[in-house]
């Protein structure tokens, strides 16, 4: 699936610098005014250098006019991005969704709704690709936080691997029975794929470790670890990715902690590229205090 957080920046929106925009208007300002001068000499006009005094009412001006031109430029930008799938939000992202005939999920934030669109894009083909079920997966409900589509064999076994927001990312059982339905509809199913809908969640992970925090760090750091190892997996883990012992470690050590010692698990947990793990039992112990 295209990644559109990599794509470079549009020429269209342009880098606003407020203080060059003013240094311009003041160049401006300076080369017209030597221009009247050296034209009307019988007028006794003299050098007139606007920036040795910030309360000039050349210089007041020439800000107020920088300002207001730099809000104009920051509209034009606004409006660029509301016109581009990777840069709009809101109820402009809502509108480009709209044209590729998808429509927001109730609660779907703007990443996911992006995610979607592109999926919709690659998906329609009449040879039923992997991403045209992955839409249809992941449209049916906005817990749906990623759905993999796979062949276990050579045969016309399809199985598709659901990912959730909750439940430590195992679907429950009406969930797979609405996807299920939704994947296998005549609309949806290419009429020779035999269609699977399970939980991608395969494997869980304990962890075990000892801390250590720095000598003035309170303790609600240490109180808060858990909760913080359980949401890191659910922001950077997924399908696929490999719960490695130094990944767990680093997530253990926020700012405030000394050391970490991990016990378990004592190797990484290696997922293919369908499967993903869930955290089960994470027991950390504190061991005091070093620098």
């Amino acid at each position: 699936m295209v990644d559109l957080s990599t794509l470079p920046t549009p020429q269209v929106i342009e880098e606003i610098d407020y203080e060059a925009l003013v240094a311009r208007q003041k160049e401006t300002f300076q080369t017209l005014w030597e221009a009247v001068r050296i034209a009307n000499p019988d007028m006794d006009l003299p050098q007139y250098d606007v920036a040795l005094l910030r309360t000039d009412p050349v210089m007041i001006i020439i800000e107020a006019n920088a300002y207001r031109e730099m809000l104009e430029r920051v509209r034009i930008n606004n409006a660029a991005r509301a016109n581009l799938l990777g840069k709009a939000t809101g109820a402009d992202l809502d509108n480009i969704a709209a044209d590729h005939g998808v429509t927001r999920l109730t609660g779907e934030s703007d990443d996911a709704l992006r995610e979607r669109v592109v999926l919709a894009d690659q998906g329609r083909s009449t040879a039923g690709p992997e991403e045209w079920y992955e839409f249809h997966a992941r449209s049916v409900d906005v817990d749906i936080r990623d759905a993999k589509v796979y062949r276990p064999g050579s045969g016309p076994e399809i199985e598709i691997a659901i990912l959730t927001t909750s439940g430590g990312g195992t679907p429950g059982a009406p969930l797979l029975a609405a996807i299920t339905a939704a994947v296998t509809d005549p609309a949806v199913r290419s009429i020779n794929d035999v269609l699977t809908v399970v939980a991608a969640v395969k494997t869980t992970v304990n962890v075990a470790a000892q801390v250590w925090l720095l000598p003035d760090t309170p303790m609600s750091v240490f109180d808060g670890l858990s909760a913080g190892l359980t949401a890191a997996l659910a922001s950077e883990g997924g399908i696929g990715f490999d719960v490695n012992r130094a990944w767990i470690t680093a997530r253990l050590m926020p700012a405030g902690v000394s050391k970490v010692v991990l016990t378990t698990p004592s190797t990484d947990v290696v997922m293919d590229e369908f499967s993903a793990a869930a955290f089960g039992t994470i027991s950390l112990t504190f061991m005091g205090r070093s620098r």
